[in-house]
């Protein structure tokens, strides 16, 4: 059984999906994959592999494209969201002690020589810019989140308003 969703009222939600153009260039690789492999077989046998190649392809950028990030009030508070599919990574905002919106260029130190092994980190290679979530909860070893997002100072003033709320 399906837990119980909660009624929360979202400040901001993003959908991190592929790039617009994965979507032709995976459908022409397919459609060549799929005619090398039915090359030269007669009848449906020549068909089968563009009505397996093709929907796998779309599924498989939809699979890709199902990360949605989620800034909202709970009864329990204000929280992070991070849903994918059916997982669901909750932060409260209690627990947050710094937002700090990323580069590309600051995505990259983090992912390299500052890097923490301790870190949560949810990164997609196409999206470059991403928002640094530090935490402050001595009973939990994570420094740190770090999440891609394509607005990542939208999402870090959206952090920050509701932790400016929080303690007001």
């Amino acid at each position: 059984m399906a837990p119980a969703r909660t009624t929360a009222t979202p400040r901001l939600t993003e959908r991190l999906t592929v790039p617009w153009w994965w979507w032709p260039l995976g459908g022409a690789l397919a459609a060549l994959a799929a005619g090398e492999i039915g090359l030269g077989a007669p009848g449906p046998r020549g068909w089968a592999p563009f009505a397996v190649l093709l929907p796998l392809t779309a599924a498989l950028l939809l699979w890709f494209s199902r990360l949605r990030l989620r800034v909202a009030d709970n009864e329990s508070g204000p929280e992070f969201e991070i849903t994918f599919g059916n997982d669901r990574a909750h932060l409260p905002l209690s627990a947050i002690r710094e937002v700090v919106a990323l580069d590309a260029s600051g995505r990259a130190d983090l992912l390299g020589p500052y890097a923490d092994p301790d870190a949560f980190v949810v990164l997609r290679p196409w999206i470059g810019t991403a928002v640094q979530i530090v935490l402050d909860d001595p009973a939990d070893p994570t420094p740190y989140w770090l999440v891609s997002t394509r607005r990542p100072v939208k999402l870090a003033e959206a952090l920050r308003e509701r932790l400016s709320a929080k303690t007001a």
